[in-house]
């Protein structure tokens, strides 16, 4: 693996799951695998479980860990032939290759405007990185994917499905503030990579984009859709045709315990309680959100193996 920005990066899904799950069994396996390797963190936009989740992968593998909060740094500029006479100190092109002199691997948080589909769906930041560093890049949320969380989601449906193809379901959910598309999009990615039985379900005009949803089956009936689920991942998403914008609050389609019958409950967190989910959900026995948040480490640490061993 030479970066890991999208779920295509990851050659052998179902073996990647598979030496994850080995690695939660014995985290500290690889302690030397990083020894005098530096993974440099940089986040655009706020963080709790992606950072500490992938800063301690890194030193679970051996490696040093330094953490920048790029709005606390040299406002960077992104694009090209700009006269910076405004308020951008530091193009991306220094800054990147800088960077690189003191990483061996680069990963990147950085959120979409939600106003600007074309420019966001450019994906300006990660791809710049991508283009001017010269060491390895991971996406820890881009404009418009989550790989990571994905790759956590797909372990925790290996570990705890008890059917060799569990109907998984993807549920819309209101939320007061527009949110971006990414961790849906990343999920649905992952769903169409993994053997199991998957559709999406929410209020008509909240599609995602067509090229990532592809041929998967889109149910409007809540209800129906969540019929015989193994798996309901809620998860907000602004709107993608009218860009960034609500249009639906609908409680009606907050997750109860009365819907989810004997469903495992997935969420990505952070979550608004019974605005998205009521508290007898996310508290119930069927909820798996901490083993997914858990999962968000070694989902990282395989990563950061992966890319470490081809150095």
């Amino acid at each position: 693996m030479n970066h890991y920005t999208k779920i295509k990066d990851i050659s052998n899904l179902a073996e990647t799951i598979k030496e994850a799950i080995l690695l939660k069994m014995n985290p500290f396996e690889y302690s030397t695998l990083g020894k005098h390797k530096t993974l440099v963190m940089l986040f655009f936009n706020a963080s709790l479980r992606t950072r500490l989740s992938t800063e301690k992968a890194a030193k679970n593998l051996g490696m040093e860990v330094m953490v920048l909060n790029v709005n606390d740094a040299w406002q960077l500029e992104f694009e090209d032939g700009v006269i910076m006479n405004a308020n951008t100190s530091e193009h991306i092109k220094e800054a990147a290759r800088v960077i690189s002199q003191y990483a061996d691997i680069i990963a990147v948080r950085a959120f979409p405007s939600l106003t600007d589909k074309q420019k966001d769906e450019s994906e300006f930041v990660l791809n710049s990185f991508l283009k001017y560093a010269t060491v390895p890049i991971i996406n820890m949320e881009s404009a418009t994917a989550h790989p990571l969380q994905a790759l956590a989601d797909a372990i925790t449906i290996t570990e705890l499905s008890n059917k060799p193809k569990p109907k998984v379901v993807l549920s819309w959910a209101p939320h007061p503030k527009a949110l971006p598309q990414a961790v849906a999009n990343s999920f649905v990615e992952m769903m169409q990579f993994m053997e199991v039985d998957f559709c999406i379900t929410h209020p008509k005009g909240y599609e995602l984009n067509p090229e990532i949803t592809k041929n998967t089956p889109i149910n409007y009936n809540q209800t129906d859709a969540l019929k015989d689920a193994d798996f309901v991942y809620v998860k907000n998403w602004s709107n993608y045709n009218d860009y960034g914008k609500i249009l639906n609050q609908d409680p009606k389609w907050m997750m109860t315990q009365t819907k989810l019958g004997a469903s495992k409950f997935m969420h990505c967190l952070p979550v608004r309680r019974n605005v998205v989910v009521e508290d007898a959900v996310l508290d119930g026995d069927n909820s798996v959100v901490m083993s997914q948040a858990n999962n968000r480490t070694y989902a990282a640490q395989i990563v950061l193996k992966k890319i470490l061993e081809r150095q």
